[in-house]
């Protein structure tokens, strides 16, 4: 093989484009500067169709504006599609490349989410073929999509059912046991509670347990978040029935220990272990984790337009006139939970401007309001919709494994 000498060859779909070897090292192309690494010819034919020794040429069965189009992109920076070509040919001939969806302009990235949205298609990663397991592997593969994967097998439908179940009763006596009619209930219906709440836990726990034991990488088990919302949701009960061994069910220590209540409040976050078995719920935590940046802007957005309409109502409410001004709006972080209530719509009527001047501005407020949380819903709403989608394409096809 030719490929120390100073000029390479590629032939994309029978057009030539030709390099000098260190340029190819530099390339953002990680199929082309990958070549360069390779040993044998073999491993040159993975990573293409062909290969001609004397030339020194490579060939790919590719389409060749497509390349011809990635390589503008290479010499000046900005990635457009290719006219007159289908947006997911063009992002599948991205991917074989080694570009990403983020290489391309900001135009052309959202023709190519609606794109894929339309068309319900998404591109997923390829599995690397895997040599014959072992049958104690093969058993532990079949329980972890067992326990992780809901629609992988009807056991699996049936345990994701059961963990439902558990979770429902569990918040429902939750809920139940805040109700004064319950505290003030017989010594026999707060031991249903006690006694079903350790089924409950004993149940969370078992499953955290075996999906432990069944995880291929333990440390990126344990920093997934739903498991570590999981163990924020189990930890809580067992703290508080080692506190209550410790302190006496009846003492003093035990009624007044708000850390104690607290943590008996955290079993709230068992509400969030739905999640693994709802698209709805892990496509709003997929589109969080996503669109943080809107978020972001969006957080922005609302601290500027309170810093100034707070500053401006504490002005005309209050401090043109001190003595009888409005006492409501005495400062200005008073003034905040008047303009936070005001652009979101709330109007909680508990404060409100008297002066004309300030109930101009408080008009001025509910619509700038309206028209800056109006404004990266969009964004929001699109990736919502992506997600979606994504994550049912994705369900469909573990379903089918």
């Amino acid at each position: 093989m030719k490929l120390g000498s100073r000029l390479c060859t590629l032939n994309v779909g029978g057009r030539r484009f030709s390099f000098p070897v260190e340029l190819m090292k530099r390339l953002p192309l990680s199929r082309l500067s990958r070549l360069h690494s390779c040993l044998s010819e073999s491993e040159l034919l993975e990573l293409c169709d062909d290969y001609d020794r004397d030339r020194n040429e490579f060939f790919f069965d590719r389409h060749s504006d497509a390349f011809s189009f990635i390589m503008l992109y290479v010499q000046h920076g900005k990635l457009r599609f290719v006219p007159h070509m289908c947006e997911l040919s063009f992002y599948n001939e991205m991917l074989y490349w080694g570009l990403e969806s983020s290489d391309l302009q900001l135009c052309c990235q959202r023709r190519l989410d609606q794109r894929m949205s339309d068309c319900f298609v998404h591109f997923f990663p390829e599995e690397e073929p895997q040599g014959p397991e072992e049958p104690r592997s093969h058993w532990l593969e079949r329980m972890r999509r067992t326990f992780e994967e809901p629609t992988s097998s009807l056991a699996a439908q049936i345990l994701a059912s059961v963990s439902v179940l558990f979770v429902v009763i569990s918040i429902v006596m939750l809920f139940a046991s805040t109700l004064p009619s319950w505290k003030a209930a017989e010594t026999l219906d707060h031991d249903v509670i006690h006694l079903t709440c350790a089924v409950c836990i004993g149940w969370f726990t078992a499953e955290c347990l075996v999906r432990f034991l069944v995880s291929r990488d333990k440390c990126e088990y344990v920093l997934r978040p739903l498991n570590i919302i999981d163990l924020l949701a189990i930890m809580p009960y067992y703290i508080s029935v080692t506190m209550t061994m410790l302190t006496g069910e009846n003492s003093q220590l035990q009624r007044a220990g708000v850390a104690l209540r607290a943590l008996r409040m955290m079993r709230i976050f068992w509400v969030i272990k739905l999640a693994r078995h709802f698209l709805g719920l892990q496509t709003l935590g997929l589109t969080l984790r996503r669109c943080y940046r809107e978020m972001v802007m969006l957080l922005v957005f609302i601290c500027v337009a309170m810093a100034i309409f707070s500053a401006l109502a504490q002005l005309l409410e209050h401090g043109l006139d001190l003595e009888t001004g409005n006492q409501d709006y005495a400062s200005i972080p008073a003034a905040c939970w008047w303009v936070v209530i005001s652009m979101t719509t709330v109007g909680y009527g508990d404060m409100y401007p008297v002066t004309v001047a300030g109930r101009v501005l408080g008009g001025v407020c509910v619509v700038s309001g309206i028209v800056l949380l109006a404004l990266p819903i969009t964004f929001i709403y699109h990736s919502f919709v992506q997600c979606y989608h994504e994550l049912k394409v994705l369900s469909a096809r573990n379903s089918r494994f």
